[in-house]
């Protein structure tokens, strides 16, 4: 990437695991009752097609690593665990009230926070809990996130037990000087333990999680982390770009300061290393920021068309309605949008009094849809078309107007109604979608919001 373009396009924007993106939500028009027949609308015509999905924020974390943007709540006591479990079926079951008929379940993801926090036993109770009266669908995706310190074989055999067959392992760098400084400390070898205790056990894919510009990043780290990641070849590995967002989280992030942090030509380089390694090595890039072996799903469903994104990155299965249940977790009905209370006591108190926890969400209009799909396709398949009448808004050709410059630099190619995304533009498809997201640009943010772009 030149440094020309890298300066031209690096700046503040969405990730675009929505659209609208969650700063754009309309909260005025937004309420329970248009929710909840956005609910129904979708489930009647999705549950015995494709099922649902769920995802469970399980939030607690035992120490706080300093890099992390996600909702956790830090603490080393252990007497949280079943509470919790307690509000989240609770919340089930207020969600199973509204739905009424037995839900055919496609995908679980368990997210966090650090879901091996909770012990196997809690882990039983609750996903027992969640499929009990329902069905299964098959194919079906049962996936959770784990921290590799706090993961004990037993968790993995249980959790293989109740149907989870894709682990995806916290990584993040093995550099003992980044590990210090983001609070992380996790050697190869017990990364090494677990993922080979997974695949003895029968896990279908391993997923791990790396971070790139994080602070004290070299070249070198990159080069000796994943000489190591492929060592115990995962079947997919995630390649994010830390967000450095201190202004929304705080003071977990300011163990180390700005001069710590590889500057944006520093950082893509770090990016671009790692992927020409993990190209070499027999990974293929999907979508952004995502890598994957030719068997896995994921390398698949990127090649047949079938690549979709949602609040948890990318996925292989595309259900249109994703329930989020516990602590700020997110819905999605395709026709809206719902999140859930953020802070934890605040979420126990509200199921407690037999109400859906959600305090805001967004109601998607008929221009949102369609810019909703045109966004998916280019972050999924790098390309999009509106050739047909529905796929057409003038919001669309507006959008289309903002790219001009992007067309110059030989990032897309329009023509036919179609937009096709160049190799030299795949680094840039947060910028590309950015041109399209009318809400951005009808009311651009005077304040930061969002992290860099690239």
């Amino acid at each position: 990437m030149s440094k020309q373009l890298l300066d031209k396009y690096n700046v503040p924007g969405p990730r675009y695991t929505s659209y609208p993106t969650v700063p754009y939500w309309d909260d005025e028009t937004f309420s329970m009752d248009r929710w909840q027949e956005a609910v129904q609308r979708t489930f009647a015509k999705s549950n015995d097609q494709d099922g649902i999905s769920l995802y469970v924020h399980l939030p607690y974390c035992e120490s706080l690593c300093t890099y992390c943007g996600c909702n956790k709540r830090i603490t080393k006591n252990h007497d949280v665990e079943i509470p919790y479990i307690d509000a989240l079926l609770k919340e089930w079951a207020l969600h199973r009230s509204l739905l009424g008929n037995t839900l055919r379940i496609r995908e679980i993801h368990l997210g966090g926070g650090t879901p091996t926090f909770f012990s196997p036993q809690n882990l039983t109770t609750l996903i027992e809990s969640l499929l009990s009266t329902n069905s299964i669908s098959e194919p079906h995706e049962f996936a959770f996130e784990a921290n590799p310190n706090s993961t004990t074989k037993e968790h993995l055999e249980t959790m293989f037990r109740l149907g989870f067959t894709r682990l995806s392992l916290g990584v993040e760098d093995f550099d003992p000087k980044v590990q210090d400084v983001i609070n992380r400390i996790q050697p190869f070898e017990r990364v090494a333990a677990v993922t080979n205790q997974a695949r003895e056990i029968g896990y279908a894919s391993v997923n791990f999680d790396l971070v790139y510009g994080l602070p004290l990043q070299k070249e070198t780290s990159i080069i000796n982390t994943i000489g190591l990641v492929n060592e115990l070849r995962p079947d997919r590995i995630a390649f994010y770009s830390y967000a450095h967002v201190p202004w929304i989280k705080g003071v977990g992030q300011r163990k180390f300061s700005e001069k710590d942090l590889p500057s944006g030509a520093e950082k893509r380089a770090l990016y671009e290393l790692g992927r020409k390694i993990l190209e070499e090595a027999g990974y293929r890039e999907i979508g952004m920021d995502h890598f994957a072996l030719p068997h896995d799903a994921l390398h698949r469903a990127g090649t047949e068309g079938r690549l979709h994104r949602n609040f948890q990155g990318y996925t292989s299965a595309h259900t249109l309605l994703s329930l989020g249940l516990g602590v700020s977790s997110i819905s999605d009905s395709w026709y809206g949008f719902a999140q859930n209370e953020k802070v934890i006591e605040d979420y126990i108190a509200r199921v407690t009094n037999n109400e859906i926890p959600i305090f805001r969400g967004h109601i998607l209009s008929e221009e949102d849809r369609i810019l909703r799909r045109h966004i998916l396709n280019v972050m999924c398949q790098s390309e999009t078309s509106w050739a047909q009448p529905e796929e057409q808004h003038p919001t669309l050709y507006q959008g289309l107007d903002r790219m001009n410059e992007v067309k110059a630099d030989g990032l897309v190619v329009v023509e036919d109604e179609h937009l096709r995304v160049t190799e030299k533009g795949r680094p840039f498809l947060r910028n590309i979608c950015m041109a399209l997201d009318a809400r951005l640009w009808r009311n651009e943010p005077t304040t930061k919001i969002f992290s860099q772009a690239i």
